[in-house]
């Protein structure tokens, strides 16, 4: 094999190591969650992460910068940086996007958890993780090889946008219409996911692949390729209320049209949520190796509540 395919698709060996790490960086996660609650800092999660995966799982670092965005940080993508080191106090009612991954023998998890802060989702905060959870799953039901990754990314921003529909975020229009005008792109302003591996953003997307599409949203997709049996791949939708990217939409006549401003104005300030897995492409579908993590509105807070 050249070289990048030998990074795009691992060996079993090397698929057992990232097995574990994502194994030990789900229980870190599982860790931070007991252990966060309004009044603590947001770089607390960050310091129990890193010291529940090298004590219990010999892993010294991690694969990138922690982010550990609240509140309103959670719309900052890479939030966690040396301007902003995961500095904030946690407040009642805050939304937590905790997004860290531990790195083992040179490979490296990269799982984000969202969460209410206080144990209790409200519902706007219910009504936006059911969103991305649901584009997270409708993903990750329909990844098989030979499947277009960019395919995958429109099937996320399309869930997001047809449950903006229903929720009256999204109205005058129907979701082709919305799509056309890159509605989703306006709360899911990243690419779906990215190859991992030896890196957490791993080398070979674009070698031998079709070409970056340039267009709002999915033209920051790390890769183009379709899938194959043996890539490691992040499926992470998430939907977020930045108010650079609304306020621009709003400025623009072919967006703002499709806005329910007075529904929209509801979420600001809540920042964001984010749910990122490690999937495996199998021979015939996928291994979630990110499965031990509460996931659902109903799991996270049955299980905040019994560990506080």
């Amino acid at each position: 094999k050249q070289w990048y395919q030998r990074r795009v698709a691992i060996t079993a060996g090397e698929m057992e190591i990232m097995r574990y790490v994502n194994e030990m960086s789900c229980d870190a996660h599982k860790e931070v969650m007991k252990m966060m609650r309004p009044g603590r800092m947001e770089y607390e999660g960050e310091a129990t992460f890193k010291h529940y995966a090298y004590m219990k799982g010999g892993m010294r670092f991690v694969g990138y910068t922690c982010i550990c965005a609240s509140g309103e940080n959670a719309a900052v993508l890479h939030y966690g940086h040396a301007g902003e080191p995961n500095d904030k106090r946690v407040n009642s009612g805050d939304m937590l996007l905790f997004d860290m991954g531990s790195e083992y023998a040179g490979y490296t998890a990269d799982i984000t958890v969202s969460f209410p802060a206080n144990g209790r989702f409200t519902e706007n905060q219910k009504f936006v993780y059911n969103t991305c959870l649901k584009a997270n799953r409708a993903v990750q039901a329909a990844m098989r090889p030979g499947v277009s990754w960019p395919d995958m990314h429109r099937l996320a921003e399309r869930t997001i946008v047809e449950e903006f529909i229903k929720e009256g975020v999204l109205i005058n229009g129907t979701a082709d219409e919305m799509t056309d005008a890159y509605m989703g792109a306006i709360f899911m302003p990243h690419g779906l996911g990215h190859l991992i591996g030896l890196d957490v953003h791993d080398v070979g997307g674009y070698v031998n692949a079709p070409p970056r599409i340039d267009e709002p949203g999915i033209k920051y997709l790390r890769t183009t390729r379709d899938l194959e049996e043996g890539m490691v791949i992040t499926v992470e939708p998430g939907v977020y209320f930045g108010d650079a990217l609304i306020e621009k939409a709003y400025a623009n006549p072919e967006q703002a049209k499709f806005m329910n401003k007075e529904k929209i104005e509801q979420f600001r300030g809540m920042g964001g949520v984010r749910i990122e897995d490690g999937v495996a492409v199998t021979a015939d579908g996928i291994e979630l190796l990110s499965h031990n993590v509460p996931r659902t509105v109903e799991e996270i807070e049955e299980f905040m509540n019994r560990s506080n």
